[in-house]
């Protein structure tokens, strides 16, 4: 398996992980708070960040438990890396805006918020299947 795809399934795994952390913490609310006045800021934000500090840590491990010659990205690499990278930045693009439709339309912060952190989980697992799809079955640029 190569070292991009080893690191695409991580980021996917973490992704998938940190989203549904996040979505126990948050439906553990409190009884009789109504989900949009759930606290949801901290939990969010701790999402987020340990999401972060995993997939760095991943993508290292991943670095230095594989051969030296394997780090090496040659053309197909980095084109399944951007092609993986377009098709996911779309959900980028649908959070942003429905985030701004949801801003517009005076809905709480917390359906916002979810709104866009959803896009950005949505647009990491895109991204890390699109690619783990092209390591697996073969990559045809158009």
């Amino acid at each position: 398996m190569a070292v991009e795809e080893k690191r695409a399934w991580s980021m996917l795994v973490v992704a998938i992980g940190s989203y549904a952390i996040y979505l126990w913490f948050v439906l553990e609310r409190p009884a009789g708070v109504a989900l949009a006045h759930a606290p949801y800021a901290g939990a969010l934000l701790a999402a987020v960040g340990l999401s972060i500090v995993v997939s760095i840590a991943a993508h290292t491990g991943i670095a230095a438990f594989s051969p030296k010659e394997a780090n090496v990205r040659d053309q197909r690499d980095r084109e399944i890396h951007r092609f993986g990278e377009y098709v996911g930045q779309s959900f980028v693009v649908i959070g942003a805006v429905s985030g701004l439709l949801l801003a517009m339309a005076e809905a709480r912060p917390f359906w916002i918020a979810n709104a866009i952190y959803l896009a950005f989980v949505l647009s990491a697992v895109l991204s890390s299947v699109v690619k783990v799809i092209s390591y697996r079955f073969g990559f045809h640029p158009w």
